[in-house]
């Protein structure tokens, strides 16, 4: 039996129509043309499909879209507002961030998450705040770096600042 709910994704609202146990991640992407978000592993190990719900990480291959309901969702289509990139998309692109990309939504969206809650995290918190996400091509050193550059950018920092605490 299939259902109209409403969805409000990157502040704007939609209205489906979905199964009962249809996963938030198969709607983002089947229903909505949200593509961004990745599928791997459909299990929730691999965070892949990482958006943000009401503030807090969620695995969208393990939230039924029912229950996306009445909940503000981010993904990574809305990080970049128009053609200007978030600070977190501008540092993966200029410190090597990702390779393949394949998990680059997901790491970008737990990086946001972490960087709203702790604006000044120590690359331990960083490796901890991204620890569900898998990255098959990377050491994640360059990941780290990357969310480091934007934590500092987000805080204001000026690009000399930046340089210098680089160095």
């Amino acid at each position: 039996m299939q259902r109209i709910i409403h969805l409000n994704i990157n502040d704007e609202n939609y209205e489906v129509i979905v199964r009962p146990r249809e996963s938030l991640l198969d709607v983002l992407r089947n229903k909505l043309n949200l593509t961004g978000t990745k599928q791997g592993c459909n299990e929730g190990d691999c965070g892949a499909c990482t958006v943000i719900m009401d503030g807090r990480t969620v695995n969208a291959c393990l939230v039924l879209a029912v229950e996306a309901e009445g909940r503000k969702v981010l993904t990574v289509e809305g990080l970049a507002r128009g053609p200007e990139l978030h600070p977190l998309q501008e540092a993966f692109i200029r410190h090597g961030g990702f390779q393949c990309g394949f998990c680059t939504p997901g790491m970008l969206m737990s990086a946001k998450a972490l960087l709203d809650e702790n604006p000044d995290p120590s690359d331990e918190q960083i490796r901890r705040g991204i620890s569900g996400n898998l990255c098959r091509c990377t050491g994640y050193a360059k990941i780290v770096e990357s969310i480091r550059e934007a934590a500092r950018a987000m805080r204001g920092e000026t690009a000399d600042e930046r340089m210098q605490a680089n160095a």
